[in-house]
């Protein structure tokens, strides 16, 4: 079992930044793929980002130049940069573990932080 535990939520104001962080409890961690999605009300959970055992990352073309994704696997966490702020970027936060180390498919998954971008 895996525990998945995101902090750095809260509120920020439009052209704003925050910074999400996800520990991870899993002993092997460095080999797995992070990927960070949220869901807006009455929205689907969305992709965001992930990096990949090797350090490789991807964003949706909505984050891509505004957020960052990084990995520190000497500390299991994963986090997650998010400047210039949009209030569409008003979410819930939830950080994804995928054991292929790909990130093709998703096997645990945080309880999630909301984030609140005001205009």
């Amino acid at each position: 079992q895996v525990q998945l535990v995101e902090s750095g939520g809260g509120l920020a104001q439009a052209g704003g930044s925050l910074r999400l962080s996800c520990a991870a409890s899993r002993r092997t961690f460095s080999s797995d793929a992070m990927g960070w999605f949220r869901q807006a009300p009455g929205k689907e959970r969305e992709f965001v980002a992930v990096i990949n055992w090797s350090g490789n990352t991807y964003y949706a073309d909505s984050v891509k130049g505004r957020f960052t994704i990084s990995r520190d696997n000497a500390k299991n966490t994963v986090s997650l940069q998010m400047n210039s702020l949009k209030p569409e970027d008003t979410a819930v936060y939830y950080c994804a573990a995928a054991l292929d180390g790909l990130g093709r498919k998703y096997d645990y998954w945080g309880q999630g932080t909301q984030v609140t971008v005001s205009s």
